[in-house]
């Protein structure tokens, strides 16, 4: 297996650099079932914050985005199943997919609850909202 940085996620699925962009296609077009590469989920949300930062991408681009690494052949993703449930809750919600996935991924972890002062992922991704007194 073959772990991937941010960047090299970035130039396969943006394909705005010539020479970086064919390596990075060539790179994943080797990957099989048997020999993968491995998206961890740091680099996964690294990815969307340079996608909605640098390409001013829209939620709709970021879940198409992440749809296709999800089920690239030959692509691990680490969590997979509970980055496919953030996705859904992102696909209905207005909170940015990073909120779902951090209360998934405490949710699975066994956390009661996540707390947040964010007032937008309280209300959309489940987590629980700190208030000041």
């Amino acid at each position: 297996m073959t772990g991937l940085d941010t960047n090299v996620i970035v130039r396969y699925v943006m394909q705005d650099d010539p020479d970086q962009s064919e390596i990075a296609l060539r790179l994943f077009e080797s990957f099989t079932p048997e020999d993968p590469g491995f998206i961890s989920v740091v680099a996964l949300i690294e990815t969307v914050w340079v996608l909605r930062s640098f390409y001013d991408a829209s939620n709709q681009q970021i879940r198409r985005v992440l749809e296709i690494l999800l089920r690239a052949r030959g692509v691990v993703v680490e969590r997979s199943d509970l980055v496919w449930l953030a996705l859904r809750a992102y696909s209905k919600g207005s909170a940015d997919l990073e909120d779902h996935l951090i209360q998934v991924l405490g949710q699975a972890a066994g956390c009661e609850h996540t707390l947040t002062f964010d007032r937008q992922a309280s209300k959309s991704a489940g987590m629980e909202l700190l208030v000041s007194r």
